[in-house]
């Protein structure tokens, strides 16, 4: 225990402290909590956090981390600080499937006697995920760039992904958990109550666990402190990411007001704020995306192009391959919603080709 440390709540860092909750070590957040952030590979996510849950016979992770040698070797270390090893691990609540933060506690499975509990909407991205691995379907995000109007750049991320999915490193897991959460399942881990709550939108199956009695909100990637998350980069895609996403976060407005504690970033003190603030973005951003559609028919790219991208208003041009896809993807699920509000209309070419305009006013 004394080597566990305690940092000061993210609204009192310096501006240069951005990135310190990506440093190795254990933040003790009180009442046998801590927050464990694990290493990821490249440049974009420094880390993911991973929340420990200690009690009187083991302890209980909040999400696990990706499959890599170095995750595993950090999370050992940081469970000894506590005075836990793997072994002491009861469950994995894991709040979405992606790799970062499913695939380690797939790994440690085999070993431990930890159960996986995943969110029951992630059965479509697990059946996806499989038939690509079999050869019976083209990767989700690959394969939506077509419709997008991007299908050079389709080329170019087939041709880059091609030997990494030849031999994918590191090599991951996909096998099922050992349960699937409905909405609104109680996980009672006697040191406290979790509530798992569905909140759809980055992918079909996030959930996010709610600590009403200790004002606590386990948000995954659905509620982000710095950044927005990517909204349906999943294996199963759907059109309707943004619209879920939205009314996601105006679910959480009906919660009391929690403590935020988010898989990426550090631990601040107000979800609803941060809530409040990512609706008003995507507002801004949906305003920007029809001011761009409003000129005549435009497909997701053509849209993407005309839209500033990150905080320092970067042109699509700009941006590497990987930041394109999702820039392009993003603005796709913006062009739906104001599709969905009437604002737009799609239209759908012979070749499978979207493209948006405004509609014909008659009268």
């Amino acid at each position: 225990m004394d080597h566990v440390t305690s940092r000061p709540p993210a609204s009192k860092a310096a501006p240069d402290d951005r990135y310190a909750w990506t440093e190795p070590g254990v933040e003790s957040l009180g009442d046998g909590l801590y927050r464990i952030p694990l290493p990821l590979p490249g440049d974009a996510l420094k880390a993911v956090n991973v929340y420990a849950i200690a009690g009187e016979d083991g302890v209980d992770l909040i999400d696990a981390g990706m499959a890599l040698a170095q995750a595993r070797e950090r999370l050992t270390e940081a469970l000894g600080q506590i005075g836990y090893g793997l072994g002491d691990i009861r469950n994995f609540f894991i709040t979405h499937i992606h790799q970062d933060h499913y695939t380690l506690a797939v790994e440690l499975r085999t070993t431990l006697r930890g159960k996986i509990s995943l969110g029951e909407g992630e059965r479509v991205n697990m059946q996806a995920i499989r038939d690509v691995a079999a050869g019976r379907s083209e990767i989700g995000f690959i394969e939506m760039l077509y419709g997008m109007g991007a299908a050079e750049l389709a080329e170019q991320v087939r041709s880059f992904m091609a030997p990494r999915l030849a031999n994918p490193q590191p090599r991951l897991q996909w096998s099922d958990p050992d349960g699937w959460l409905a909405d609104g399942a109680v996980l009672d881990l006697r040191s406290r109550t979790l509530r798992a709550i569905h909140t759809p939108g980055h992918t079909r199956g996030h959930v996010v666990f709610h600590d009403e009695a200790a004002g606590m909100l386990f948000a995954g990637d659905h509620v982000l402190p710095h950044i927005t998350p990517s909204i349906g980069f999943q294996p199963s895609i759907t059109r309707l990411a943004l619209r879920d996403y939205l009314g996601s976060l105006r679910l959480m407005l009906t919660l009391p007001d929690s403590r935020l504690l988010p898989a990426h970033g550090p631990v601040t003190n107000s979800t609803h704020e941060r809530v409040n603030e990512l609706l008003a973005h995507h507002e801004t951003r949906l305003e920007q995306t029809l001011a761009a559609a409003s000129a005549g028919p435009v497909s997701a790219l053509a849209a993407a192009r005309m839209i500033p991208w990150t905080r320092r208003l970067r042109k699509f041009d700009d941006l590497d391959p990987m930041s394109q896809i999702l820039a392009v993807g993003e603005t796709s699920a913006h062009l739906e919603v104001l599709v969905i509000r009437g604002q737009l209309v799609r239209d759908t070419s012979p070749e499978g080709v979207d493209t948006y305009r405004r509609p014909v006013i008659v009268g």
